[in-house]
């Protein structure tokens, strides 16, 4: 049962931390209807900036290295989504949605190149938040594993307050269900796509840097996270916050354990992504909306 509840509580970590990365596709796809592919890349520039700050001001704080790393994030996708992709909802594109996968593989192969120039092909760990590991009952969490889930928990909940309680999330969700309404109560469709770009790509480098001190950074590192992302976004319903919230404990969990509980522990780690992939295929098979997906109509 101890070993059962240890491998749960680091599901559960590290499901709250994908579901801020998975929060931030989510948000950019139900607005601007728009898949990210470059959105592993702003994940890892927030770990490089994080590493950036940390080794060049040797006595920052670390956790102030993380809003500066986040908008940094947000402001770059509030250029990109300006300069490249705003054209696109302006009726300048006659091919959209292909316009739109060219533009963001061509934005992820070139940040990938740029960091790869700027900082080497080698990873590069920023400081510590804590050092150890904390004990939770009886269970030992490695301290910046433990401080990423609760200010990845923090985050998300303040992303929920500001989505349903204030003018700008009732604006961003008036546009994604109807643009063309939306437009006649008032509300500039063009600059909600801003935000929700700039805000989505700014989660993912919130991501990249309270996760760097455990994972460090590579010009590659985006990969893997943002394939969980685009998996938990499907999870959950293509579009649904909650869904995707629900989405990054489910992946979080069934790794966890599945890695856990594998007959051969040499290879358990090997098949981790495995796991989630698993789950990913029999809720495509028998629920193919997702958790929270709506229906077609």
């Amino acid at each position: 049962m101890d070993y059962f509840l240890s491998l749960t509580t680091t599901g559960l970590v590290m499901g709250i931390i994908y579901a801020l990365m998975a929060l931030g596709l989510t948000l950019i796809f139900s607005i601007l209807s728009v898949i990210n592919f470059a959105h592993g890349e702003f994940y890892m520039l927030g770990g490089y900036v994080s590493y950036f700050l940390l080794s060049t001001f040797t006595k920052l704080n670390p956790f102030l290295a993380i809003p500066v790393a986040g908008l940094a994030a947000a402001l770059l996708g509030i250029v990109v989504e300006r300069l490249f992709l705003r054209p696109m909802h302006q009726g300048q594109i006659e091919r959209p949605d292909e316009y739109a996968i060219l533009i963001t593989f061509g934005l992820s192969f070139f940040f990938q190149n740029l960091v790869l120039a700027v900082f080497g092909p080698y990873p590069h760990r920023p400081t510590s938040f804590f050092s150890g590991a904390v004990s939770l009952g009886g269970m030992r969490i490695g301290a910046d594993r433990l401080t990423a889930s609760v200010i990845s928990l923090l985050l998300l909940a303040t992303l929920l307050v500001v989505i349903n309680r204030t003018w700008i999330g009732k604006a961003l969700r008036a546009v994604s269900q109807d643009k063309d309404a939306a437009a006649v109560v008032g509300i500039n469709s063009l600059w909600m796509n801003t935000i929700a770009f700039g805000l989505g790509v700014g989660l993912a480098g919130v991501a990249g840097a309270v996760l760097a001190p455990t994972f460090s950074v590579a010009p590659d590192v985006g990969a893997v996270p943002a394939i969980r992302s685009y998996i938990i976004i499907v999870l959950g319903g293509m579009g649904s916050i909650p869904g995707s919230i629900l989405g990054g404990l489910t992946i979080g969990l069934v790794e966890s354990l599945g890695a856990g509980y594998f007959p051969d522990p040499s290879r358990a780690l090997t098949y981790k992504t495995v796991f989630g992939l698993v789950i990913f295929a029999l809720v495509l098979l028998f629920r193919p909306r997702g958790f929270f997906g709506r229906e077609e109509t």
